[in-house]
């Protein structure tokens, strides 16, 4: 596949392909999930929760990060992560935009 011609496309249509990109993974979703349930976790917290090795959870938190769903902040020699509410907010009012527009009746 080639290189994605990005300047064909608009700013918000990159950006909810990078955070569909994110949320691509069950993995991901469940450690989501963990984090809307409980506020905050720690990784070793999500490990024993989501059954994944510690280096596959940090990588999956990395992905999040990288897109600003999860925000985390140091404790001790951990690192605590939770939802980044404002974030989250801003995606969920962009999915809904997205979401809002339906097609036409005439299919093909």
């Amino acid at each position: 596949m080639g290189i994605t011609r990005t300047d064909l496309h608009e700013d918000i249509d990159l950006e909810l392909s990078g955070i569909a990109k994110a949320l691509a993974h069950p993995a991901r979703i469940a450690i989501i999930r963990c984090l809307l349930q409980s506020k905050s976790c720690i990784t070793g917290d999500l490990t024993g929760q989501i059954g994944l090795s510690q280096p596959t959870i940090s990588q999956h938190l990395k992905e999040l990060k990288a897109v600003g769903i999860i925000q985390g902040t140091i404790s001790g020699t951990a690192v605590k992560y939770c939802i980044n509410g404002e974030r989250w907010h801003e995606i969920a009012r962009m999915l809904a935009d997205l979401f809002a527009e339906f097609p036409n009746d005439k299919c093909c």
